[in-house]
This record gives C-alpha cells, structure tokens and sequence, in this order.
C-alpha cells in the first residue's frame, strides 16, 4: 500500500497545531500588505491581518510560488510514494491551475494528485478529513482524487457581510449600491458554490441575513443533498466575531438539528479580505459517499 501524504493550504482554515496533530501538510498563502508580503501564521497572525485590515491598509491575496511547491513535493516525496494536494478552488486563485499543470511533469507524473473540488474555507478542511479516512482505507492518491472532485458540489457557504465598504473597495459593488446599501442597512447575502464568491439575495440587517442562510440551508439540505440532517457537516465560520458566532451556531441547531456535526471556525483570510470583519457564514458539507 503506497504511503500517501495530503497537503493542503492554509485557505483551509487549518492551523499549524492542527496539522501536526491529524498528520497533514497545510502550505502557508501570502498576503501583499503595503507592498510586503507576509505569510499567515508565520509573519501574519489573524490578529495582525484584522488590525491591518479595519485600519485601511492596502491587502491583496497572493499564491505560493511554483518554486516553493515543487520543493516541498521534492522533499515530501523523499518520504511518501504519493502527494495529494488539496488546493483552494481554482475560480478563486490560480495557485490550484498551477500546481495541476506542473503535477502532470515527468518527475511528478503519478505521485502528486492535485485536487480541483471548487472548496474554500470550512468546505476544504472537511475535504482535507475526508481525504485523511480514504487514506485509512486504502486508496491510492488516483482514487482520491478522482472521490473528491467527484463530491466538489455537495457543499455550500452562505455569508453575510457586515460592512458593504470592503466588497465597494474589491469593486464587487459601485461605490453608489454601497452608499444606499449602508443608508438602508442592507446586508447581502453572498454565495460560494463550486467556484466563484457570487452574490444570492439582499436583507436588510444581520438578523435578516441570519433567516435568510438557515432557510438557504434548509433548502440545499432538502433539494440537493438527500433530505437527511444526519448527513450533513454544518460549520459557522466568521470574520473576527466568534460570540455573534457561537450564538448563530445555537439558532442553526434549533432550526437544523441531528446533523452529523456542528462547528465553528474562522473563514479563511483570503475570503474575509474581499468582505470585511463581523461577516458570519454557514457551511454545509455532505457526508462523502464514495
């Protein structure tokens, strides 16, 4: 049985400590931060990112250089017959594209399978688990590829945003729709399913918001994934607000009870950059059915 390692990044939301813990590879993704780059969890903690973020310096979202992944598959391949590598979605970065194309050169030709299952935040990380049990199982780093982009739809991330000036700034909004939005207390409600951070409805206030992406919920659980709580990872991710989390958490139990599992977690950096501190979300993932 080949020894299979799985990577991913930290888009993922998966910590160093938890990493080490379940036995897995998360890549760090750097952020340009006034024109110097920075690595979360190494030289950017989500304190530091947030601080920088609300105080209006200037952030974009980076990728790994090539270099620097094909170093690391070089020494991990000294170690395991096989990577599987669990990138972010390919509609939101380049960084899966790339790693697929130099996963089919001739020295990596069979031993690194790059995964492209549309995932980001809480949705990767459960991916990064489900891996983790096809390898208990035995499959190869072929299956387990071919497994998880097979499940990439059976999952969904609503999220509403709390200050419309970071989706204005991304240019996702005019600077008009957001001008009336703050006006009118409009919150959007915005969507990730398969690859892109598109938008899904417009309320007015975090409340409504709240309603409206349990009742979204709802409907997935009901007309996309086979009607059965039981089957479903529900996770709140959020943006720098974990009480408003925790609280948000105990609504959806009430309203989608007797799921697999519930829990909470930050959304990843490079989502809450394009949307702002004290945006909250919910994540569904259906239960991997190979």
């Amino acid at each position: 049985m080949s020894k299979i390692i799985i990577v991913t990044d930290s888009n993922s939301g998966i910590s160093k400590e938890e990493a080490e813990k379940i036995g897995v590879v998360v890549i760090p993704m750097p952020f340009f931060i006034e024109g110097k780059t920075y690595y979360e969890e190494i030289s950017l903690s989500q304190e530091q990112f947030y601080q920088m973020l609300v105080t209006g310096k200037s952030i974009s979202t980076s990728q790994p250089s090539i270099g620097e992944i094909c170093a690391l598959w070089d020494k991990l391949l000294e170690e395991y017959d096989e990577i599987v590598q669990i990138p972010m979605s390919s509609g939101l970065s380049m960084s899966c594209e790339t790693a697929m194309s130099f996963s089919q050169e001739k020295e990596y030709l069979g031993k690194v399978h790059v995964v492209n299952n549309m995932r980001i935040s809480v949705t990767q990380r459960q991916s990064v688990y489900d891996a983790l049990k096809l390898v208990k199982e035995g499959k190869t780093g072929a299956e387990i590829k071919s497994i998880l982009e097979n499940d990439a739809l059976n999952s969904s991330i609503y999220i509403t945003v709390q200050d419309l000036k970071y989706l204005k700034k991304g240019g996702r909004i005019t600077p008009a729709a957001a001008a009336i939005g703050a006006l009118m207390g409009i919150k959007p409600v915005l969507q990730i399913q398969g690859k892109k951070l598109d938008a899904f409805k417009k309320c007015r206030g975090m409340k409504a918001g709240k309603s409206m992406m349990i009742s979204a919920a709802k409907n997935d659980i009901k007309n996309r994934f086979g009607n059965d709580n039981s089957k479903i990872h529900i996770a709140v991710a959020h943006s720098n607000n974990e009480e408003e989390a925790k609280m948000f958490l105990e609504e959806i139990k009430k309203e989608i009870p007797n799921a697999k599992d519930y829990y909470i977690d930050h959304l990843s950096l490079s989502v809450s950059c394009h949307i702002g501190p004290g945006s909250l979300a919910i994540a569904l993932c259906k239960d991997l059915e190979k």
